[in-house]
């Protein structure tokens, strides 16, 4: 039924034809509509507990069958549905494609190929160390280990929530030995009293007729199914934590190989240059420029020593174990297997697979499932206790005819007035569904961005690495003739001095540009949530 507005016309009123298009204002008119509603419903179960004490009290002999099948038919009633809202995914608030322009390659996916988040990171990464790395990080690492006793914790509790839909029946034996005086015992006499009881009982059970227990359960589940999608997002950071840690300490040791290689060579020059200096062929001007070349690489080097051993550092720490040497990377480009190339799909497909994106949704649909809660808040409760069982005063007599005892107590509270605190729970339960709602699209933005970013750096970082590759051809090329222009008197020391600084330069960022290639294609796999199985 659709709410409409209702227009006052002096002292009469009517109802507007025309719905109510404002969500907030049809929210708090299908609430108004509950409250008023819970009153009448109020009445009709009063009639129905009247109604089940007289057919209860018709004849002595058939009281027990007509109370326990009129019990039998209100659990059946109990739990069958919630008030919570139907859910509706919220539309993504992000383009229907992915971005194009001069950043951007224009590529179209194989028909074979599978989705990135179906990849196995067996299959991607093809470095037979970095996979050994990997294996390891997932069975050590902490944080991984901390998502999984999360996922424990969370089926733990929705375990608690579900046994609420179940009666909690308890065996109990009793004994009660009792003596009375003469003046209470009716007789005249004292009077000893011995009574034995053995039977099952449903303890303090909610007839879930409202759904409140159920709706409760439902975002318990969503709960333990959100810590799962965690797992799977810790598992994926995880997996590109490592490649990016064991690829910058690659590339940091190459960086300290050329250092050192540098050191050698400027070590060379400084040697010969004194030579010529004594000899009174070179000044003094050359040789402390070639001093300072030497002292340069020195600084190169303790400097690069220390990244190598941090970058170490922070691999044992995401593994979760020491490394063994035999594990480590020599360099970046001499013996590290490329990783496999891919290409993403649609935003609509990719996106929904990110274990992020899919567990700010369980959490938005365990927020919807609180409202159904808060509005089951506004109707009666009833719960029901109950026993079953046997009893004499002679324990040999418990099991003999006659001793057949039972005994049903529902019970219904009635909300009448409570200072606003129902309605107040329903606004906090409505607002933090509104507040789900917010996070699950930021979190679908903030995961295009990631994709979209990595896919601008990877239709540029490839032109990149050739124009550096072919810089450093061209400045070797050029260091190589100003040595030989040097020794021939043509030019002066600093000729050589420039180039050998931007050879230098040169040769460490192509290190990096490399790096970098390598990074983005481990970001683009994570980011297109490959790595969480």
């Amino acid at each position: 039924m659709k709410p409409y507005k209702t227009v006052h016309h002096g002292d009469t009123e009517t109802r507007r034809k025309t719905p109510i298009t404002n969500h907030r204002e049809k929210q708090d008119a299908l609430d108004t509509i509950l409250m008023k509603k819970s009153a009448d419903l109020t009445r009709s179960w009063s009639s129905c507990i009247s109604l089940l004490k007289s057919r209860v009290s018709v004849s002595p002999c058939l009281r027990g069958s007509h109370a326990l099948s009129a019990m039998g038919a209100v659990l059946l009633l109990a739990g069958c549905s919630t008030m919570a809202p139907t859910y509706t995914r919220p539309a993504a608030p992000v383009a229907v494609a992915w971005p194009t322009g001069p950043a951007y390659q224009t590529a179209v996916a194989p028909s074979e190929q599978k989705p990135v988040a179906d990849i196995p990171w067996q299959e991607y990464f093809v470095e037979p160390q970095l996979r050994q790395l990997i294996a390891l990080a997932l069975e050590n690492n902490r944080d991984l280990r901390v998502a999984l006793l999360n996922i424990r914790r969370s089926q733990a509790q929705f375990q608690i929530r579900r046994s609420d839909l179940f009666p909690k029946v308890d065996a109990n034996a009793s004994g009660t030995f009792q003596r009375l005086a003469q003046d209470f015992s009716g007789t005249g006499v004292p009077l000893n009293i011995h009574q034995y009881n053995v039977g099952l009982g449903i303890s303090s059970y909610e007839l879930d007729l409202f759904g409140r227990v159920q709706s409760l359960k439902d975002q318990a589940l969503e709960q333990y199914l959100a810590t799962e999608q965690a797992r799977r997002s810790v598992q994926i950071t995880l997996v590109s934590q490592v490649s990016f840690s064991w690829l910058t300490l690659a590339a940091d040791r190459e960086r300290l190989q050329v250092a050192r290689d540098t050191l050698a060579s400027q070590q060379e020059y400084y040697r010969i240059i004194k030579l010529r200096s004594e000899a009174g062929i070179a000044s003094a001007l050359d040789l402390n420029e070639a001093q300072t070349q030497v002292d340069g690489a020195r600084v190169d080097i303790a400097r690069y020593a220390a990244l190598v051993a941090q970058d170490e550092n922070a691999l044992a720490l995401v593994v979760g174990s020491p490394v063994l040497p035999a594990l480590l990377p020599s360099t970046l480009t001499g013996t590290l297997t490329p990783l496999k190339g891919m290409t993403p799909g649609l935003p609509s497909t990719v996106l929904l697979r990110r274990p992020d994106i899919l567990q700010a949704e369980n959490l938005l649909r365990g927020a919807s499932a609180n409202i159904g809660a808060a509005r089951a808040a506004f109707f009666p409760r009833i719960t029901l206790v109950s026993t079953i069982g046997v009893g004499s005063n002679e324990l040999g007599g418990l099991f003999s005819s006659g001793s057949f005892v039972w005994k049903v107590a529902p019970q219904i509270t009635l909300p009448i007035f409570d200072g606003g605190s129902n309605k107040a729970n329903l606004t906090v339960a409505q607002v933090d569904r509104d507040i789900a709602v917010a996070q699950y699209e930021k979190a679908i933005q903030s995961a295009f961005r990631e994709v979209a970013d990595a896919l601008a750096q990877q239709g540029t970082i490839d032109e990149q690495v050739a124009a550096q590759q072919s810089l450093t051809d061209a400045l070797t090329a050029s260091h190589r003739l100003s040595l030989a222009r040097y020794d021939k008197g043509v030019d002066s020391y600093l000729s050589v001095l420039i180039f050998q600084r931007s050879l230098y330069a040169a040769r460490q960022n192509l290190i990096g540009t490399r790096l970098a290639r390598l990074n983005n294609q481990v970001t683009l796999y994570k980011v297109l949530g490959g790595g969480g199985e």
